[in-house]
């Protein structure tokens, strides 16, 4: 049984991950990396999706709207703004009219892997200012962390 004490603790350290993930989220890489996809009008939950589909060539919208846990219709807004900008094509499923398998462009491929390349170039650039042991210490942490949440979207 938690006590007063220990619910008080979580609940601290609960508001400092928030606090950091949130300044984490703010820093200057972050901001740079969401600057180009900005030049081109794309939402970061447009970029998300883009993502997903050059990640899962070949998905169906219903796949999309699950993996985000958004509806069907949210996610056809986002995958008709992804056409219309030629980064997404949708096309039809071979067995099923109702369905639209999601395929990425050459245009949608090449922006993923520019804005992947700068993410990777912004977070070791963060990284090469921290020592080794801490370095190993955030990863065992965020580990640690992303195995608890899904536990926790489990129950």
């Amino acid at each position: 049984m938690a006590t007063p004490r220990s619910a008080r603790t979580r609940s601290a350290e609960a508001q400092r991950l928030l606090d950091l993930l949130n300044a984490l989220g703010t820093t200057t890489f972050r901001q740079l990396l969401w600057q180009r996809a900005s030049e081109l009008d794309l939402t970061f939950a447009q970029s998300q999706v883009l993502f997903y589909v050059t990640d899962h060539p070949g998905c169906h919208m219903g796949d999309v709207a699950k993996a985000f846990g958004v509806t069907l219709p949210a996610v056809t807004h986002i995958i008709d703004r992804l056409e219309e900008k030629q980064f997404v094509l949708r096309g039809d499923h071979p067995a099923d009219r109702r369905v639209y398998l999601l395929e990425p462009t050459r245009q949608g491929k090449a922006l993923v892997q520019e804005i992947h390349t700068m993410q990777m170039r912004g977070v070791e650039d963060v990284l090469k200012r921290m020592a080794a042991g801490d370095r190993q210490r955030v990863i065992k942490g965020l580990e640690a962390l992303v195995d608890a949440a899904a536990e926790a979207v489990k129950s």
